[in-house]
């Protein structure tokens, strides 16, 4: 009697971790790119915008495997591409890949050319990571922080500032739709931040996860066109 017992509890246990097995393999893997704004500075990693999509996403009745991400606050273009050469998720492939970088190149004050050229190959190496399907990658804006109590303490202006964003996105959604890669514009709705402080993350520059909702809401129709 123990024998059966044990036999039948053995071949439940095996049947449970094959069919986890099962769910982890059906998953949709996600691969986040990026600098704070992406890593989600001064907000829970909940409320982070990758975590956040996908929270959404399997509300919306996909399954989607928590995000990896390779992004760390104050990253450059040139920062994130030596970073991705040398994370273990840069040998893998992904379902989907987000891509959001350049403000801190922005802040720097670097040649906007030197951002031309890495955001292309860092553009490149979204679709590889994502195994060739451009369909599969995702770009964001980059916000304007310019309006935020950060950015106003500054003293650079803001009309400088939401000027110097402007001519940065005009690259990365350039490169972006002549790739035919989905692209969605977060920085209108980052400057409500003038209005609406709720936006903003304790810190007075980072979005809160008020604002990280509305980028997810944003973005999330993209990827549900895809994979629905």
């Amino acid at each position: 009697m123990k024998l059966a017992i044990s036999i039948g509890l053995c071949l439940a246990l095996c049947f449970t971790a094959r069919a986890q097995s099962d769910v982890k393999a059906t998953q949709l893997s996600y691969l986040a790119m990026g600098d704070s704004y992406t890593s989600g500075s001064f907000v829970s990693q909940q409320e982070s915008f990758p975590f956040q999509l996908v929270s959404l996403l399997n509300a919306k009745g996909l399954s989607v495997a928590d995000p990896s991400i390779i992004a760390k606050a104050g990253w450059t273009t040139t920062q994130l591409i030596q970073a991705v050469k040398s994370a273990e998720a840069a040998s893998l492939k992904f379902d989907i890949v987000t891509l959001l970088i350049g403000v801190n190149n922005q802040y720097r004050r670097y040649d906007i050319d030197i951002y031309r050229t890495e955001f292309r190959k860092l553009l490149k190496t979204a679709i590889t990571l994502a195994g060739g399907q451009k369909s599969h990658v995702f770009v964001i804006s980059i916000p304007d922080w310019g309006v935020t109590p950060f950015g106003v303490q500054t003293g650079r202006g803001t009309d400088l500032i939401a000027r110097e964003i402007a001519e940065y996105n005009e690259i990365n959604k350039k490169e972006t739709v002549k790739n035919e890669i989905s692209y969605t514009d977060v920085t209108p709705g980052s400057q409500v931040v003038a209005t609406d402080l709720s936006l903003t993350a304790s810190d007075g520059l980072h979005p809160s996860g008020k604002m990280y909702k509305e980028w997810v809401e944003l973005l999330a129709p993209a990827l549900l066109k895809v994979y629905k």
